[in-house]
C-alpha cells in the first residue's frame, strides 16, 4: 500500500469539504476514470456481441470521421476496447486505492500516459478544435436551426464524431487521474505538484524569458493557414488549383468558414500575447469595469490549455492524411499546428508558474522574492 506522504487525511478532508467539486480533482479524478472506462469497456463488449452502433464502422463519406481508427472492423477492434476498457477501471481503482508495489506503481503510471495520450491525441481528430471554434455557433443553431444543406444538430454531431468527444473526455480524466497518482507516488501535492526538497520556481524573468520564445512559436505557426485562407477568401488561389478555387466559390459558406477560421486565429495571437504582457496580469484600462484588477489565473491558463490540446489531433490527423493532390495549402498549413500547440502550451505553463500564489491545501509556495 502506497502511502499518503502530503498531509494527513484528516486536514486534507477538511480542506477539501471546503472547496469546490472542481478543485478536489485530485480525489474523484481516478474514480471518474475507472467509471469511464467500465462504461467504454462494456460497449466493447456489446459491439463484440454484435450490437450495432460501432463507431468505427465504415460509413458515407460525408459522415466519416478523421480518426486513424475510422474504418476499422469491429470483430478486430471492439473486443481489444473491451478488454482495454475493462482493464482501465481496475487500474484506475488500484491507482485511486494506492494498491501496489514501487515497481507496479511504475507500471500503472506508464499505462495511465498512454492512455491519456492515446484518447486525447492520437485517436480523436480535428473535431476538438472545430467544437472549440464554432461552438458558440452550435448553440446558436439548436435554437435556430442549421443553415444550408444540413439537417439539423445531429448532421454536425452525428455518432462517429461524437465518439471522438466522448474518447477525448476520457482521455482528459485519465491525465488527471494519472497526475494525481504520480504526484502522490511522488510525496508531492497532489494539488500544485510542489515538494519541500525541490526548492522554489524559476525566477520571474527567467519564466518571462522562456514565455516570450514560446508566444513567439505560438503566433508564427499558424501564419501559413492563416494567409492561405485570407487569400482564397479574396480570390487568389495561393497553394491550390485554380480548379479547387472556383469549387469552393461555389461552394455556400466555404470560403466564409476559412476566413472566419483565419480571423479567429488571428485574435488568437493578439490573447496570446497577453500571457507575457502586463495586460494579461491586470486588466487594462479599456476594460473599464476591472480596470487595475488582477486577471484570475483561470481565466487566461483554462482556455489556452484547452486549445494547445485540441490542437494537436487536429495537426496530426493532417500529418497523416497529407495529400497536395489539389495543392499544398490544403493540409500543410495545418501541420504547423503541432508547432502552434507546442508554443502556446510552453507559454501558458510559464505564465501559470509565475502566477501561481501559494497552495491552499498544502501551503507551499507563496510571494515571490522581488529580486528574482
Amino acid at each position: 500500500m502506497l502511502a499518503e506522504r502530503v498531509r494527513p487525511a484528516s486536514t486534507a478532508g477538511r480542506i477539501a469539504g471546503r472547496t469546490r467539486w472542481w478543485r478536489r480533482w485530485p480525489a474523484w479524478s481516478g474514480y471518474a476514470a475507472a467509471g469511464w472506462s467500465l462504461m467504454y469497456g462494456s460497449l466493447g463488449m456489446y459491439w463484440t456481441a454484435g450490437g450495432g452502433g460501432f463507431p468505427f464502422a465504415p460509413i458515407d463519406q460525408a459522415h466519416r470521421s478523421g480518426s486513424v481508427l475510422e474504418g476499422s472492423r469491429s470483430e478486430v477492434v471492439a473486443p481489444i476496447m473491451a478488454v482495454l476498457g475493462l482493464l482501465g477501471a481496475v487500474i484506475a481503482l488500484a491507482m485511486v486505492r494506492g494498491i501496489g508495489s514501487r515497481r507496479g506503481a511504475v507500471a500503472m503510471i506508464a499505462v495511465g500516459w498512454i492512455a491519456a495520450a492515446g484518447l486525447t491525441l492520437f485517436i480523436p481528430d480535428y473535431t476538438m478544435i472545430a467544437l472549440v471554434a464554432f461552438g458558440p455557433l452550435l448553440l446558436v443553431f439548436a435554437f435556430t436551426g442549421v443553415p444550408g444543406a444540413q439537417d439539423g444538430i445531429g448532421d454536425i454531431l452525428y455518432w462517429h464524431r461524437t465518439n471522438l468527444i466522448i474518447l477525448f473526455a476520457g482521455g482528459l480524466l485519465w491525465t488527471a487521474a494519472t497526475l494525481a497518482y504520480q504526484r502522490r507516488v511522488r510525496a508531492r501535492c497532489q494539488h500544485c505538484g510542489r515538494h519541500g526538497a525541490t526548492g522554489r520556481d524559476p525566477s520571474r524573468q527567467t519564466l518571462l524569458r522562456w514565455g516570450r520564445w514560446a508566444v513567439a512559436v505560438a503566433c508564427l505557426a499558424p501564419l501559413p493557414y492563416e494567409i492561405t485562407r485570407v487569400a482564397w477568401y479574396l480570390g487568389y488561389p495561393l497553394g491550390i488549383s485554380p480548379a479547387f478555387l472556383k469549387m469552393m466559390q461555389d461552394t455556400p459558406g466555404m470560403l466564409e468558414v476559412g476566413l472566419g477560421c483565419a480571423v479567429a486565429s488571428g485574435v488568437g495571437g493578439i490573447l496570446t500575447h497577453g500571457l507575457v504582457s502586463r495586460w494579461g496580469e491586470i486588466y487594462p484600462r479599456w476594460i473599464w469595469f476591472k480596470a487595475g484588477q488582477p486577471v484570475p489565473l483561470a481565466l487566461a491558463v483554462v482556455p489556452a490549455s484547452i486549445v494547445s490540446i485540441v490542437l494537436v489531433p487536429a495537426g496530426l490527423m493532417m500529418l497523416w492524411t497529407a495529400n497536395v493532390r489539389h495543392g499544398w495549402a490544403l493540409q500543410i498549413p495545418s501541420i504547423f499546428w503541432l508547432l502552434w500547440s507546442a508554443g502556446l502550451g510552453g507559454a501558458t505553463y510559464a505564465y501559470h508558474l509565475r502566477r501561481r500564489s501559494a497552495c491552499r491545501h498544502c501551503g507551499q509556495g507563496g510571494e515571490r522574492d522581488p529580486s528574482r
